[in-house]
Order: structure tokens, then C-alpha cells, then sequence
């Protein structure tokens, strides 16, 4: 079977060992993946741009896999902050709308920056192997 693994190019990926995205056959995972562009976060304080980074982030890793955002069938929401999850969830609702994936959405203690408000997952199914 093959595998096709798909680099965001940040440091992180050599420092701990992992990719932006898997392929193996037609299941496509996506890391889990927070807003951060050129090496700064994106949205500071604010929950909802902080994830509509994130999903374009993963549509384009989807895209380097030969998939979209039609592919996702699951979909992990990390948040710091339930409160934000209408943020959280009107973003999310703006990619997945039509899709309608399994979802969860669980609030945790923080995540690797205090800043960060959001960290999501995703995976992808394609009808077909490559």
C-alpha cells in the first residue's frame, strides 16, 4: 500500500517527529494543527479566526494529498475554553457544512502556546487508492 507524507515545513515536524498529513491507501490523517502561518499565530484572543486558519491549513494539506475538504469524515476539536465553542463551531460550519463529518469538540487544560485557543484533527476517507 502506498504512503504519501505531506510537510507543513515547520521546525516542529523534525524536532518531534511528525508530519502534517499521512496518506496510506485512501485514509488521509491530519495532525492535529493550530493557527500558526510563517511562524506567528494567527487570531490572538479570538477563537473563531483562530480556526478558520486551522481549517485552511488542513484543506490545503488535503489538497497535497489529493483530497478535500468533501474527503473529511472525522474532525477532533481541541479548545482551552468551552465557552468559545460557538466561535469554534460557526467557523467549522463554514468548511463542513454540506459534509457533515463526525465531530468532536472537547475543552482541555492548554495547549503547547498559551495563546493557542484551538487545536483540531481531521481525517479523510477517498472512495478510491491511488
Amino acid at each position: 500500500m502506498s504512503r504519501k507524507v505531506v510537510s507543513s515545513g515547520a521546525p516542529w515536524e523534525s524536532i518531534v517527529g511528525y508530519s502534517r498529513a499521512v496518506r496510506v491507501g485512501n485514509i488521509i490523517e491530519v495532525a492535529g494543527t493550530t493557527a500558526i502561518v510563517d511562524g506567528q499565530l494567527v487570531g490572538k484572543g479570538d477563537a473563531y479566526l483562530q480556526t478558520k486558519c486551522i481549517l485552511q491549513i488542513m484543506e490545503s494539506a488535503l489538497k497535497q494529498a489529493d483530497a478535500s475538504m468533501q474527503d473529511v469524515v472525522r474532525t477532533r476539536i481541541f479548545v482551552v475554553n468551552i465557552e468559545d465553542w460557538k466561535e469554534v463551531a460557526k467557523a467549522h460550519s463554514e468548511f463542513f457544512d454540506q459534509v457533515r463529518p463526525a465531530s468532536t469538540l472537547v475543552e482541555v487544560s492548554k495547549l503547547v502556546d498559551p495563546d493557542m485557543l484551538v487545536e483540531i484533527e481531521i481525517q479523510a476517507i477517498l472512495d478510491k487508492e491511488e
